[in-house]
């Protein structure tokens, strides 16, 4: 017999600002004092903005990552990206990238260059899914999710989600984790309904892009709110008040320490300092300058 999860509470986001200058973000968590999301460390929702005509890209320049996985999502708009493990592509809207720090990777990601020069309304999330410490230093790797590899779950006419990670009604997701995770992104219709079984004793929560929900007793009001719900119980039930957009993060959680300082995330204040050590000494690699 299923039990209802809890929900625990509704916030805001915490801070506002540019990363680089080409992503004006609201940080959902943890800025706003919400910590308890283990697996998940941090989550920036980027835009709506409409970006003017350019001729020069716009975004961020070449910074190190180690002890995490970085998951972009994207909505509306498209980036260009590459690493020093020799990675490059383009995310465009629907398309996910999964990227596995692990040991350590120098990336640097900068709107697309048709959209750049079209200009246009630009919508994404990255969420940081923290590892293991077995896994921490692991070697980078990266997965490249395109939309029309990510299936559907219907649940009504405009109500449906798509099963980025993990498993809903039988049907599994194309991102390989290092621990269970489930990531669902939700469209409600107005007045549709979701109802999702998720694994008891894992972290559950729905980030809200825009519309209004009611969920589990409580409602919240987009844009950019977080949900958090209680990691007893195993049903979420959602629904629409207006034409929503939601995605659903559930994962177990990973009960080790976490030391962090700015782009990388370890266990202990030492393997930070070594972190340091190595992107200054170029052990993570770096980036050839482009014309």
């Amino acid at each position: 017999m299923s039990k209802t999860k809890q929900l625990i509470g509704v916030h805001g986001h915490g801070s506002k600002h540019w990363v680089g200058d080409g992503f004006p973000v609201r940080n959902l968590f943890p800025s706003n004092g919400v910590r308890q999301l283990s697996p998940f460390l941090m989550l920036d929702y980027a835009g709506p903005t409409d970006f003017e005509p350019s001729d020069k890209p716009r975004g961020v320049e070449e910074h190190p990552h180690r002890g995490f996985e970085t998951v972009t999502i994207a909505y509306q708009g498209a980036v260009d990206h590459r690493d020093s493990a020799g990675n490059s592509g383009t995310i465009y809207p629907g398309d996910v990238q999964w990227m596995t720090a692990g040991s350590g990777v120098v990336h640097e990601e900068k709107h697309e260059r048709a959209f750049t020069k079209a200009g246009g309304v630009f919508e994404m999330i990255q969420l940081w899914v923290n590892l293991p410490k077995i896994h921490k230093m692991t070697g980078p790797g990266y997965q490249a999710i395109t939309a029309s590899e990510i299936p559907v779950v219907t649940f009504g006419e405009g109500t449906f989600a798509r099963i980025i990670a993990g498993e809903l009604n039988g049907v599994q997701g194309p991102a390989k984790t290092f621990t269970p995770v489930n990531m669902f992104d939700l469209r409600l219709a107005e007045g549709g309904t979701a109802e999702l079984q998720l694994t008891e004793g894992h972290t559950a929560a729905i980030v809200l892009l825009r519309g209004g929900i009611k969920v589990n007793g409580g409602s919240a009001h987009g844009p950019a709110q977080l949900v958090v719900l209680s990691r007893e119980g195993t049903t979420i039930t959602i629904q629409g008040v207006e034409e929503s957009v939601a995605l659903v993060l559930s994962g177990e959680p990973i009960e080790e320490p976490v030391a962090s300082y700015g782009p990388f995330v370890m266990n202990t204040q030492d393997e930070i300092r070594q972190a340091i050590d190595d992107y200054q000494t170029g052990k993570m690699g770096h980036l050839e300058a482009t014309a």
